[in-house]
């Protein structure tokens, strides 16, 4: 944290003045990149989550003479930050709810709410639910996540309406909560958390840590069991200290070398088996499964044998599809996490870099920053912050410029960093769909 060089040789101003370039860029309005008010091009984004809302709005930021089209089929967009809040008690869903009204009245995105149901590469040109096919010429897909049914024998769309993964935000989320609500004091909340990579990394500890809180106040004779598939996870030390801190033994952390992964649900009789034989019976089962690229990336032809979609470092095209830009979750970007953050953040190089190539321009330089807040109770926050640029063709993390929540931090600086997650999440939704205030505490 302290270096004040790092290997590129930039120093942290000179790194963060480059971040302020590349990030507000767009920002600086038509001015750049206008073509005499003429259309500029079409640009279609598939998804109207962190990456695809925050495409469009930089899109036409960049250049209002671009028609961009969004193309999502639901009116209302559920966050999955901070839907670890509804499940314990601390927020309501419509607090996590945003629209997309702004993007259409301010910035003149063109919003159809409908599926993309396919792509075809070389005619530039997607499918919709309706039977619609649009023209494009640029293609943004930000699809998300999607579940990998059956990868753990016995998990597919039926048994997660009995045991949920709730790792899309919405209705899984509702069906989680009331499960909570209606378990018994005395019963056993089971987790099963998926190796790596998935949709935010410190998310299943959040959930377990706000599980927990929720079961001190109401169930005080249940506890919180997680069955991992890995040995390390995000922020390990802090939550574990806190997990120590606030709720004593109420929550038991299971790690791949002990026995942790599980290879076999039944949802019938929520219980678990795993690696060697060890079935676990819960009281509600939470199965986080493995995760792939939304599907409609598949279709697209953009996915490798991963299942997730390898970009160019510099823009976020496709390595394997000219024209077709994916962002968030989806994305093999790492060492960044697939969070919301950096959707966010990805989104707007994406929209510089489309901006840029329709005038036939180079994409501006790329950083990208992020931050992430976990709640480990409603006034102890810790968080993790990285920051990355383009190094040999890859991404990579910029040493000395990120760093975690001191682990020796008092109880007034958890409170604080508790006090910033909310300042965080409202800035992010402002910047994303124009509803700062999808965040108040119930």
């Amino acid at each position: 944290m302290n270096h004040r060089h790092n290997r590129s040789g930039l120093t942290r101003r000179q790194l963060i003045k480059g971040i302020g370039a590349a990030s507000l860029l767009p920002l600086m309005g038509s001015a750049p990149f206008a073509i005499g008010g003429q259309n500029a091009g079409r640009v279609l984004v598939v998804g109207g989550g962190f990456g695809g809302a925050t495409a469009a709005k930089y899109l036409k930021r960049a250049n209002p003479a671009i028609e961009v089209i969004l193309i999502e089929p639901n009116e209302t967009f559920y966050t999955c930050p901070f839907s670890n809040l509804h499940l314990g008690g601390l927020r309501q869903m419509d607090a996590i709810a945003h629209g997309y009204a702004e993007l259409e009245d301010r910035y003149g995105v063109r919003v159809i709410h409908a599926t993309a149901e396919d792509v075809d590469a070389d005619a530039h040109q997607v499918t919709l639910s309706t039977g619609r096919k649009l023209d494009y010429d640029r293609l943004v897909l930000s699809p998300g996540i999607d579940m990998r049914w059956n990868a753990l024998e016995g998990y597919d769309e039926e048994a997660a309406e009995k045991a949920p993964h709730a790792w899309k935000a919405g209705t899984q989320t509702e069906l989680l909560r009331s499960q909570l609500e209606a378990m018994d004091d005395g019963g056993t909340f089971v987790m099963v958390a998926p190796a790596n990579p998935f949709r935010c990394p410190p998310g299943p500890y959040e959930r377990a840590s706000l599980v927990a809180n929720y079961l001190a106040q109401y169930k005080p004779k249940s506890k919180v069991l997680i069955l991992d598939a890995k040995d390390n996870f995000s922020k390990q030390g802090l939550f574990t200290a806190g997990w120590e801190r606030l709720y004593g033994d109420r929550i038991e952390w299971v790690g791949l070398s002990n026995d942790g992964r599980v290879t076999r649900v039944d949802a019938d009789r929520l219980e678990v088996e795993t690696e060697f034989g060890t079935v676990h019976r819960a009281d509600v089962l939470n199965v986080i499964p493995p995760q792939k690229a939304g599907w409609i990336a598949e279709r697209a032809g953009v996915t490798d044998d991963s299942g997730w979609v390898p970009v160019k470092a510099e823009t976020f095209e496709s390595r394997q599809v000219a024209d077709i830009y994916v962002v968030g979750d989806a994305t093999v970007a790492a060492p960044m996490p697939k969070s919301g953050f950096c959707a966010n953040g990805q989104a707007k190089v994406v929209a510089a870099a489309i901006a840029a190539s329709l005038e036939s321009r180079p994409a501006p330089e790329a950083y990208w920053t992020n931050t992430c807040y976990s709640l480990v109770g409603p006034e102890y926050g810790i968080s993790v912050a990285g920051v990355y640029r383009v190094q040999d063709g890859v991404i990579a993390e910029v040493e000395g410029a990120g760093g975690l929540s001191p682990a020796d931090a008092s109880d007034a600086t958890r409170a604080l960093e508790a006090e910033y997650a909310v300042g965080w999440y409202n800035a992010i939704c402002q910047d994303t769909w124009g509803t700062p205030l999808g965040g108040r505490a119930t």
